[in-house]
């Protein structure tokens, strides 16, 4: 649990609370970490009102128990869990304390932990061909940077596209152009996302350390890019990638987090010359029917997420993997609360 903002998360044990109305217990299999945790713990989304709290929006595992109310799912089912609103019941916050009688918060969804109690809408089934590890990255990763693609910008196959960040929600949005045929350029300081975006489709890989990013893009689109799609997760990010699409119809969207107090600047100028930017709130996905859709096509496509995925935590490690997080160590990293860790 988060006790403090900017020190490590605490292990604790909780109680096992009594099921509300439109409550889901579930035993977690794998969680996904998300810079989202990252800027909580570190203090970078502000005030923290909810302090103690625990984390995490996005897992697989498996249904233990329902509450009442709740039809979505049963038990033995094996769901996934994210924070984007899906078909279900909103159920009221859960009410955890620990052995010692301490009220620790949650929200509608945490996932570090091993056993955790969710809000119906917040758990949504898991396609048969998709396995436990990689099924965490369709809790959050996958749905936003897949669905700003392919349900927000819409890009068409002659269209160019630039990827501005190759975490998991850019490299996300950039496998879905390729599904829609764009020609896309990525960027990241990162030599070896570089060389991974190329190996997964992008037809140029820039460095926006080496270089301003509209200028780095022009070289290759000299009127600049039809679309951009910014994951970096920063103020300058979003407008270096607003200032690379094109006059006349380019268009930015984002779904990035930078901290809070800081503010994007723009040239009005730019706006009115016809260029438009957009943010996304988990890339306007219905979970229960986009998560079957995107596990289809990657399995049509026969890719493997591991990339995504190079390394799996113990739960004991979770502060360890933030750490890899903010280093750029790792991707996406993953917590696996049962069996083995790589």
């Amino acid at each position: 649990m988060l006790r403090n903002r900017r020190a490590p998360l605490e292990m604790v044990d909780v109680l096992r609370p009594t099921l509300l109305p439109g409550q889901v217990l579930v035993r977690v299999k794998f969680s996904g970490v998300c810079r989202s945790q990252l800027m909580e713990v570190r203090g970078l989304r502000g005030d923290d009102p909810w302090i103690p709290h625990l984390l995490g929006h996005e897992a697989v595992g498996v249904v233990i128990e329902v509450g009442p109310g709740v039809t979505k799912v049963h038990e033995g089912d094996a769901v996934i869990i994210g924070w984007i609103k899906g078909e279900g019941i909103e159920s009221a916050a859960p009410e955890f304390t620990t052995l010692e009688g301490e009220r620790i918060n949650a929200g509608p969804v945490t996932t570090f932990s091993e056993f955790t109690v969710v809000s119906e809408n917040r758990v949504y089934s898991q396609p048969a061909q998709v396995d436990d590890r990689s099924a965490v990255l369709f809790g959050c990763a996958l749905l936003t940077g897949a669905g700003m693609v392919l349900n927000e910008a819409r890009p068409q196959a002659a269209e160019s596209v630039l990827i501005n960040g190759l975490g998991g929600v850019g490299l996300a949005a950039l496998i879905a152009t390729q599904w829609v045929g764009a020609t896309v350029i990525a960027a990241d300081p990162d030599p070896e996302k570089r060389k991974l975006a190329l190996g997964l489709g992008a037809t140029y890989a820039v460095d926006p350390v080496a270089g301003a990013l509209p200028e780095l893009v022009k070289e290759h689109f000299p009127g600049g890019v039809d679309l951009a799609v910014d994951a970096a997760g920063t103020t300058a990010g979003i407008e270096a990638a607003f200032e690379s699409t094109k006059y006349r119809g380019g268009r930015l969207i984002f779904a990035s987090h930078p901290p809070a107090g800081e503010r994007v600047s723009l040239d009005p100028h730019d706006l009115i010359k016809g260029r438009t930017i957009r943010g996304s709130w988990g890339g306007a996905c219905s979970p229960d029917k986009d998560i079957a859709r995107l596990a289809t096509a990657i399995s049509e496509s026969g890719m493997s997420l591991d990339f995504m995925m190079p390394r799996t935590y113990s739960l004991d490690e979770v502060n360890l993997a933030l750490d890899d997080l903010e280093a750029e160590r790792a991707m996406r990293p993953v917590i696996a609360m049962v069996g083995d860790h790589r």
